[in-house]
């Protein structure tokens, strides 16, 4: 059996960043995708820091990466609110016929 190495971390980071640039890519009208596919991104780039941190020895990457998933998981929190909000308000989160935000 192959032990873990750098690379496979980082294969897997990129795996994850591709399948988010794709999410975005594909899917322009559901706005719920974009924001999985941005979750999707910030995951990979997450394990790029705590891979790195991991294989240097240094813990600086894992004390970002708490930071990083706490702003992560507040920008979740709002930005769901905000589309629960909008489509009540609209019956529809579809990212085309969001194109004027009225108050």
């Amino acid at each position: 059996m192959t032990p873990v190495g750098l690379g496979h971390y980082l294969a897997l980071a990129a795996l994850l960043f591709g399948i988010g640039v794709f999410g975005l890519i594909a899917n322009r009208r559901n706005l719920i995708v974009v924001l999985i596919s941005i979750e999707l991104m910030l995951l990979a780039v997450n394990t790029n820091f705590v891979a790195f941190a991991r294989f240097l020895d240094d813990p600086g990457g894992a004390v970002f990466v708490f930071f990083n998933l706490t702003v992560a998981a507040a920008e979740s929190a709002v930005g769901l609110a905000i589309l629960v909000v909008v489509f009540r308000r609209r019956g529809a989160i579809d990212a085309e016929r969001l194109d004027r935000l009225e108050g």
